[in-house]
């Protein structure tokens, strides 16, 4: 792996090399002041509630203000250290700060980000907003070659520029998955769907979302299919004239099983 004028090359287990943009602190952090701001407009709704249905009838003295300021801090952390941790997890490494901005978190190795890392992330990102706005994790960043705050060397991952999923539609020369499977239709019949793992759709969701950008796009196609073939037990089977094809036509095909 190394790290040039802020483009990560990862070389897969694959053997297939992505290149990733790398964050860098102005993106962070705007995508940090949108997830902010929309941190403190839920935490000021939930308070407004609580305080109007529950406490208002009892707020007397000090009690009341107790009660205030209780729920204040469990808010603050709740939220703080809960919405990151929700939304990645679902959004693919996404906030929707990250989103907005177009940038995502990934492992170091170029997969997607899973509950351990999320965790570990967030629970450091405490550390890296003092002592106000990440005061910490900017120096952090500066410090770091690939702009990793503290949380993200915890946890070993960075934050890159997300080209966003391109749908199967809009890269196959086809132009529509129906002609698509119609080209590709007898080598699709003998690959054995059921033998790809979770991990096997993700890399190849990832390749073929990234692979209209690679100079060597063809050769990179042989390659996937060729481990895709070896992962299933085809390694004897011919690769196909257009591999992009079939790689195309088994991730929709694994699409439309999984959502049988």
């Amino acid at each position: 792996m190394n790290h040039t004028d802020e483009i990560l090359s990862i070389d897969t287990p694959e053997n297939v090399i992505f290149g990733y943009s790398l964050a860098g602190l102005g993106s962070r952090f705007l995508a940090a002041l949108v997830d902010s701001t929309i941190i403190v407009l839920i935490q000021a709704a939930v308070l407004l509630i609580t305080f109007y249905f529950i406490i208002g009838p009892n707020f007397a003295g000090d009690l009341g203000q107790t009660w205030v300021a209780s729920i204040l801090s469990l808010l603050a952390f709740v939220f703080f250290w809960g919405y990151y941790i929700f939304f990645e997890l679902n959004w693919n490494g996404q906030s929707p700060g990250k989103r907005m901005v177009g940038i995502r978190v990934i492992r170091r190795d170029g997969t997607p980000v899973t509950l351990s890392e999320v965790l570990i992330r967030n629970l450091v990102r405490l550390v890296d907003f003092l002592p106000s706005f990440y005061g910490v994790g900017v120096i952090a960043m500066f410090a770091d070659g690939q702009s990793r705050r503290l949380g993200d060397l915890a946890a070993g991952t960075l934050v890159i520029h997300d080209v966003g999923p391109l749908a199967i539609e809009s890269v196959s020369p086809a132009g529509n998955s129906a002609s698509l499977l119609g080209q590709a239709p007898a080598a699709l019949l003998d690959f054995p769907l059921t033998q790809l793992t979770n991990a096997d759709l993700q890399f190849l969701e990832e390749y073929i979302g990234r692979r209209h950008g690679l100079s060597n796009r063809r050769e990179l196609s042989r390659q996937v299919l060729k481990r895709l073939y070896a992962r299933v037990g085809m390694s004897d089977q011919p690769l196909p004239e257009h591999p992009d094809l079939l790689l195309d036509a088994i991730l929709q095909a694994a699409r439309a099983k999984s959502a049988e």
